[in-house]
């Protein structure tokens, strides 16, 4: 080697300490560099003998042809060169087969290499997982799979509740994991998560809800627990085998917030309407919707709307969302369907004489009539019925009944309704509307000055871009009720009985002067708390519901 040194340099006649610093020093760096190669590659368990052959022979083969080339510039660019791809080739490589957290020469690990490693730690000890026993889950030992999983929960739960989501949903492709997220109902897509780093987060999390790890066909349901700044969160963990792979669905157990009749979203002439049954004696109200439209949050106003110190409430009801203060709640559980029916757990409970009664599910015959019974025997009755507007909540509530007198004889009304995504105050962006789409809709111009949209985000010279802090870069926050309700009088009740057909009694709905929902939520666009997109969103079908991509964080 000497000699090929004093043939490198021949050209100046001197060996140059400087130049032989340099070779020394990029030399002795490329020795470290395959040990950790080889060391690396049993870690991530990929061919560590090809990868660790590949790059020490790069390196060797560079040094030994930047001494034979005449020009030291020339060879140590070409040594680097050498060196550096194949050294960038097997890191591009395990990047693709570990966690996000766990690759490097990203920009999070050069931030983090700035950082010591108890500081690193000590973020992780702040989210504390919680298993279905109420123990609290230790930080496992480094570069061990347990903590793998570990850091993975911690990243997509950490993710998640920064963007408030309060579901994830997990959906295995050949290659990877779809993320879908569920903010404030609507799905957003997020990046997707290869299918080997997905079992160490999989694995982890049926060991928390202490399910089977090794089942991956049959369905499993558990529970556990995260607390973060001392706030504790829970959490409902879902896995079922397919044809794809261990599908995976995460559901945030919320605590049903009991919303007062004020507060649910019903314009000031509804709730003018349902406000009045607190003052009457006896009747029938049906609360409707399709799911997840917030019916049972309606449900339980209506009945908090009462004095419960005054009245006696009951419910009656197959799976309570909140516990109500002051009222009794009856579970019809499983063990009961060998005892009893629905239709006779109700009619022991009507028996008690309570002066108020909350029917949820009303799926057959003969809880209807013991409801409508119930009504006419001087009780004030709420029902909840899975429909899509009221007037096939009408049809669906007379065929249920099976006799059209005795079905509205103590009808009072009936709601239907869907939630909709409100506008996020801070970053919405008003703009003039579309003439043709106000004709459309039959609103008058000088009432629709601007409509508003999500606002967009904003990118300042030579940064990231700005999202919003309030919304997460959603352009909406939060949620509200749209309502299309009917109040039945004698009048309309007399009709209702004399009709041959649902459209005639829809007619005659009209002429009492009943919106719609479209026109309803119509009202909320006009009005500024949602977009026009977002109403089209909230009456189409969830087949035509499109998911969102977010803007990354």
């Amino acid at each position: 080697m000497p000699d090929l040194l004093l043939a490198s340099v021949e050209y100046s006649g001197y060996i140059s300490e400087i130049k032989f610093a340099i070779f020394l020093a990029l030399f002795l760096l490329w020795l470290p560099m395959v040990g950790w190669v080889y060391r690396d590659a049993l870690t991530v368990e990929t061919r560590e003998v090809f990868w660790t052959a590949l790059v020490f022979g790069a390196g060797a083969a560079a040094a030994i042809i930047w001494l034979l080339i005449p020009l030291f510039v020339i060879g140590i660019l070409f040594y680097a060169v050498a060196v550096g791809a194949t050294s960038l080739s097997y890191v591009m490589h395990r990047n693709a087969r570990v966690l996000d957290f766990n690759r490097v020469l990203t920009a999070e690990h050069i931030k983090g290499l700035f950082v010591s490693k108890q500081k690193r730690l000590d973020v992780l000890k702040g989210f504390v997982f919680i298993t279905a026993n109420d123990n609290e889950v230790p930080l496992p030992e480094p570069q061990t799979a347990d903590f793998f999983g570990y850091k993975a929960a911690y990243e997509i739960f950490n993710d998640a509740n920064w963007r408030r989501a309060n579901g994830i949903m997990f959906s295995p492709t050949p290659e990877h994991y779809n993320v879908t997220y569920y903010v404030d109902g609507a799905p957003l897509k997020q990046p997707t998560i290869l299918r080997d780093q997905m079992e160490y987060f999989i694995h982890f999390l049926k060991n928390l809800a202490d399910l089977d790890s090794n089942e991956k066909r049959k369905p499993q349901k558990g529970k556990f627990k995260i607390r973060q700044d001392k706030e504790n969160t829970e959490w409902e963990v879902a896995t079922a085998g397919s044809t794809a792979g261990e599908q995976l669905r995460l559901k945030q157990i919320m605590q049903q917030k009991i919303a007062k009749l004020t507060d649910i979203g019903l314009m000031p002439r509804q709730y003018e309407q349902l406000n009045k049954i607190r003052g009457l004696k006896q009747g029938l109200f049906i609360v409707t919707g399709p799911k997840k439209a917030g019916v049972t949050t309606t449900f339980y106003a209506l009945l908090r709307n009462h004095d419960a110190f005054i009245n006696s409430i009951t419910t009656l009801e197959k799976r309570p969302s909140a516990e109500l203060p002051n009222i009794t709640q009856n579970v019809f559980t499983l063990s009961d369907t060998g005892t009893t029916t629905y239709d006779k757990k109700l009619q022991a409970i009507v028996r008690m004489g309570p002066d108020i009664v909350g029917i949820a599910d009303c799926e057959n015959t003969e809880t209807a009539q013991v409801a409508c019974a119930a009504a006419k025997d001087g009780k004030i009755v709420y029902v909840t019925l899975n429909a899509d507007n009221v007037l096939r909540a009408l049809g669906k509530w007379m065929k249920l009944v099976g006799n059209r007198n005795l079905a509205v004889e103590n009808l009072l009304g009936i709601s239907n309704q869907r939630l909709i995504r409100k506008l996020c105050d801070e970053c919405k962006q008003a703009y003039e509307p579309n003439r043709e789409l106000l004709r459309k809709f039959n609103i008058p111009a000088e009432k629709a000055k601007a409509f508003y949209r999500p606002g967009k985000l904003q990118y300042p010279r030579h940064g990231k871009p700005i999202t919003c802090e309030d919304c997460q870069g959603t352009g909406f926050l939060g949620r509200i009720g749209v309502f299309e309700t009917i109040t039945i009088n004698d009048e309309l009740r007399k009709a209702i009985v004399q009709a041959k057909s649902l459209s005639e009694i829809g007619n005659q709905f009209r002429r009492a002067k009943m919106l719609y929902l479209q026109e309803q939520a119509l009202r909320r666009v006009v009005g500024g708390t949602t977009s026009i997109n977002e109403m089209v969103r909230m009456l189409s079908t969830p087949k035509k519901q499109k998911t969102k991509k977010p803007e990354q964080r």
